[in-house]
């Protein structure tokens, strides 16, 4: 079912001159409502148990493709009301978008990483990966925002996360200590244009100078987060915007920046996906930077995202 969403002009424009005639597809996904999926917290519970236990109080989950612990759920007495069953209460599950959980699934943290979330709140990516990493290894959780912090220990102590220490700090400073870690996510602060179906109201405060103003922060974030990485080290840049200034742009800085920084391919099984955008409008990207991957929402029926994968080599 479609919804009435007044789109901008310019929008819509943007977005035809990187899709062609497949703009009309994602005009279209981008006005229906978004499909409630949810991530099994196997620190807690077992897939199989937390899938018998939501299907016995009516729910029909359908697994998400690119991860073994994701579901959509398709029916149930109520979707909408999934946070207030008792599973959830008890840290069984969180409830997530789908494309949100490729991320952690690109930088497949370890039991022996120390790993910076460097955007962290509210913490689906932080819980992911403490489950991912069996909760050992070291996770700093870190999230500029004071306020935000309340929701992410809230959301690690449900999940029954011990691994992970929660920082307040602001990103770009990061580069600056003498702190070196294995991995690095930053899933970075965005125009937000991915989550149009789950919140159509962010087209509302939408315009291309917010887009040209946040790809400034964006490519500060992403050299204190490279600086931060120790050699040979792995980081994951992601998105939930399609703006090319905000996603291409910015790898494209860094690879300016930074010699010893390198666009790494990368597959995630069971995702359909596009590369990145080498050319948009007058700018000419690195090459290098269409090795990352475009999630758009009529491919898969999600949210939009962007994510990319760097060495440093």
């Amino acid at each position: 079912m479609e919804r009435k969403v007044i789109m901008p002009n310019a929008f819509k424009a943007r977005y035809k001159e990187i899709l062609g005639d497949d703009n009309k597809r994602f005009l279209k996904y981008c006005m229906m409502p978004l499909r409630k999926s949810i991530r099994v917290n196997t620190l807690k519970i077992s897939v199989m148990e937390l899938k018998k236990r939501l299907e016995n109080k009516g729910y029909v989950l359908k697994k998400i493709p690119w991860i073994d612990t994701g579901f959509w759920v398709e029916k149930g007495k109520d979707v909408d009301a999934l946070g207030n069953t008792e599973e959830h209460f008890l840290g069984y599950f969180y409830v997530q978008e789908a494309s949100s959980m490729i991320p952690p699934i690109v930088l497949n943290p370890n039991e022996n990483d120390v790993v910076l979330d460097m955007s962290a709140a509210p913490g689906s990516k932080t819980t992911q990966m403490a489950e991912m990493m069996g909760n050992k290894g070291i996770i700093i959780a870190n999230d500029p925002n004071y306020s935000r912090l309340k929701a992410l220990k809230y959301n690690i102590d449900k999940a029954g996360v011990i691994n992970t220490v929660v920082t307040n700090m602001d990103g770009r400073k990061f580069g600056k200590k003498t702190i070196r870690f294995d991995k690095i996510l930053l899933d970075a602060p965005c125009s937000s244009e991915g989550t149009v179906r789950k919140e159509w109201k962010v087209l509302s405060r939408w315009s291309e100078r917010m887009i040209r103003d946040i790809s400034r922060l964006q490519k500060m974030l992403i050299l204190s987060a490279f600086d931060s990485l120790k050699e040979r080290g792995v980081m994951v840049y992601s998105t939930c915007t399609h703006a090319p200034e905000e996603n291409e742009g910015v790898l494209d800085y860094l690879l300016k920046k930074r010699e010893n920084a390198k666009i790494a391919d990368f597959e995630v099984k069971g995702l359909k996906s596009r590369k990145g955008v080498s050319k948009w409008r007058d700018y000419e990207y690195s090459k290098d930077v269409e090795r990352s991957k475009r999630v758009w929402p009529q491919d898969n029926d999600s949210e939009g995202f962007f994510i990319s994968k760097i060495l440093k080599v």
